[in-house]
């Protein structure tokens, strides 16, 4: 009896975020690692002449794999870095699948961003960030289950749901903006705080041709980093997001432990955890070497999902490469 209980909630669940999916976006517990999906005004905001970032989550893998999002994304500074200015151009391919991949959605995103600066010393810069993104749903009608199919053994009838075609696609442009101040008070420390926009032409999802507007969301990110000694640092972040009602917060941080600090690309280790409000807590393990990065974070369900789910919100790996040049004249960016 437990079993079955277990699988209609399950089953209740998804059917709710196939519904939430088309409205709602995809996210990241470690929003600062997928910079060009967290605000377009970060692209080409970085130390280096590249940056290759991947990012790979898997939410609620107990609820018949709920949400499963994949990132690759690279973006370059076509001008050089050794500029008080500094244009950013980006690229890059999400993929996002839902209810065991009955629904799917494909994103091919172009991005740029321009960043100028505002003093004499390089400490404060102000960019502007457009991105325009081209998105295919995929819905496998054959995998989805419904309310007449349902019997005292489960869903073993038979559906009087009927579809033109056993798969059904659509497509649509979407348009995203946003703006970014990062600064320092003394070169050692830095902070940001930026505001982004999706869906600023509001585009029209549809399968059957019962278009539903995809409404816009705005995203307020703050962060910085603070060193206090020469082997470590505190690194701050958060976020907050609206969305057709829905709101969501994140706020954490990491403390960086430097190994050889006096190396021209030291080693770290990160250590930390963030908060989803009202949803989960997110214990996070980083290691930095070379111009890699890498993060591991685990969500830890505290909302009542948690019984549908066993507790196990999600796990996320994030890996960036920033091809960063031996320089004397280090830029200043943000990493949480």
């Amino acid at each position: 009896m437990w079993i079955l209980r277990k699988r209609l909630i399950a089953t209740i669940l998804l059917l709710h975020c196939c519904y939430v999916l088309m409205a709602q976006d995809p996210h990241f517990s470690q929003f600062f690692a997928s910079p060009l999906t967290l605000n377009p005004a970060f692209t080409g905001k970085f130390h280096g002449t590249y940056r290759v970032a991947l990012n790979s989550r898997d939410q609620w893998p107990t609820i018949n794999q709920a949400f499963r999002t994949s990132t690759l994304a690279a973006d370059f500074k076509p001008l050089g870095e050794d500029r008080n200015n500094i244009w950013g151009v980006g690229v890059m391919g999400l993929a996002d699948q839902s209810a065991a991949g009955a629904l799917k959605f494909n994103y091919l995103s172009l991005s740029t961003a321009y960043h100028i600066t505002l003093d004499d010393n390089g400490y404060h810069q102000l960019g502007l960030g457009f991105q325009g993104t081209f998105a295919n749903m995929i819905l496998n009608t054959a995998l989805l289950s419904f309310e007449d199919q349902l019997t005292v053994d489960g869903f073993t009838g038979v559906s009087g749901e009927t579809f033109n075609n056993a798969t059904l696609k659509s497509r649509y442009f979407d348009l995203n903006s946003g703006v970014l101040y990062t600064g320092s008070t003394n070169g050692s420390n830095f902070f940001y705080a930026g505001v982004s926009m999706y869906h600023v032409n509001r585009p029209k999802q549809s399968f059957t041709g019962n278009a539903t507007e995809l409404k816009p969301r705005t995203t307020v990110q703050a962060g910085g980093f603070f060193p206090f000694s020469d082997h470590a640092s505190l690194h701050l972040s958060a976020l907050q997001s609206f969305q057709a009602g829905v709101r969501e917060t994140v706020l954490g941080g990491a403390v960086q432990l430097i190994a050889n600090p006096l190396e021209e690309k030291p080693t770290s280790i990160y250590v930390g955890a963030w908060t989803r409000m009202k949803d989960a807590l997110i214990p996070y393990l980083g290691v930095e070497f070379g111009d890699l990065r890498l993060g591991a974070s685990y969500d830890v369900n505290t909302s009542a999902l948690r019984t549908a789910s066993s507790g196990a919100g999600g796990i996320e790996v994030s890996l960036i490469y920033t091809r960063r040049p031996s320089t004397d004249r280090p830029v200043l960016c943000p990493k949480f």
